[in-house]
């Protein structure tokens, strides 16, 4: 048998140290990685699942009802602009027959939404194009969420609430681009809770004026009197304050973030559960069902938070020295 030379094997020795660094470099990010558990969703997909069904169910809104636009367009500034394009009032604002320019351009926007919805199914890495369509759908989502500031008359937490829906897309993005445990993905998302659930705690708490229809699905929900169901929202929105605060403490983190997706989905599945009835045509279903979708990211973003805290404090356990038993 020929053995190499000493020579052949100083030829080699760069390159085998090449090699080891390389498996060196591949073993320590492997163990440095935390692996989901088969049955456990991967931290991305709450992420495509929150944006969505978001877009989603502005899809519907859109297509099948009427957008909030409304209060920012119908405006004496805006028909003089159509106007000086040679556009009647007739086509403005439309006939008993049909749709004006305003209402046909609305509906319109509706395609965008529904675009944004699938491209947040196939979005990846450095799909530019995609996130490129992504971007335009939240500066829509900022759009709208203005209109109902507007139409509300200027009640803060109405723009403020709606955060996890205008950063919904904006996390998915940062996610494939930066990684979903990357330090600027997770403040984005903390920003999202806290505006959630500090808009939703502020109507609640009568900080500003609670919304009608907030006394009227708890009322009808727990099937109680008005002096109940307005112990109830204050006690709601003090737990809402106190999520927001125990997100920022390592002992309550998890705790806060899977208590606000509990009550996410809780108050998105209030509306049609308290609005559904056998009495209407569909069962309501065209009515609601597109409220407690598009409300997704109110708690999608925040089972992320949850399982990236868990899956930390399980890593850390892993880390942490045994300490030796004693007989």
């Amino acid at each position: 048998m020929n053995f190499p030379s000493a020579l052949t094997q100083e030829c080699y020795t760069p390159r085998l140290r090449k090699i080891r660094h390389r498996i060196g470099h591949v073993t320590r990010h492997t163990q440095s990685t935390t692996v989901n558990p088969i049955w456990l969703p991967s931290l991305i997909f709450w992420l495509r699942l929150g944006a969505c069904l978001c877009f989603a169910g502005w899809t519907w809104t859109h297509l099948y009802w009427e957008p909030p636009y409304g209060v920012l367009v119908w405006h004496d500034s805006t028909y003089q602009w159509a106007q000086r394009l040679g556009i009647s009032w007739d086509e403005f604002v439309g006939t008993g027959a049909n749709d004006g320019l305003i209402q046909v351009w609305l509906h319109r926007l509706g395609w965008i939404y529904l675009l944004c919805a699938i491209l947040c199914l196939t979005v990846r890495k450095g799909a530019w194009l995609q996130m490129t369509g992504l971007g335009i759908g939240t500066a829509l989502l900022v759009c709208m969420s203005w209109a109902k500031y507007v139409k509300s008359g200027g009640l803060l937490p109405m723009f403020v609430e709606h955060g996890g829906q205008m950063l919904c897309a904006v996390l998915l993005c940062l996610a494939l681009t930066l990684g979903p445990r990357h330090r600027i993905t997770i403040i984005t998302a903390i920003v999202a809770f806290i505006s959630t659930f500090a808009g939703h705690g502020a109507f609640a708490l009568g900080l500003w004026q609670t919304p009608s229809s907030f006394y009227g699905m708890t009322q009808v929900i727990l099937n109680c009197d008005y002096d109940t169901a307005n112990l109830f929202l204050r006690t709601a929105g003090v737990l809402d304050m106190i999520i927001c605060v125990g997100i920022f403490i390592p002992g309550l983190r998890c705790a806060s973030a899977l208590y606000g997706a509990a009550w996410g989905l809780a108050t998105a599945l209030a509306r049609p559960v308290s609005g559904m009835s056998t009495d209407l045509l569909y069962w309501g279903a065209d009515q609601f069902i597109h409220q407690a979708v598009l409300r997704t990211p109110h708690w999608a973003i925040s089972m992320y938070l949850f399982f990236i805290w868990w899956q930390r404090g399980e890593r850390q356990s892993e880390k942490a020295p045994k300490q030796p038993t004693t007989t």
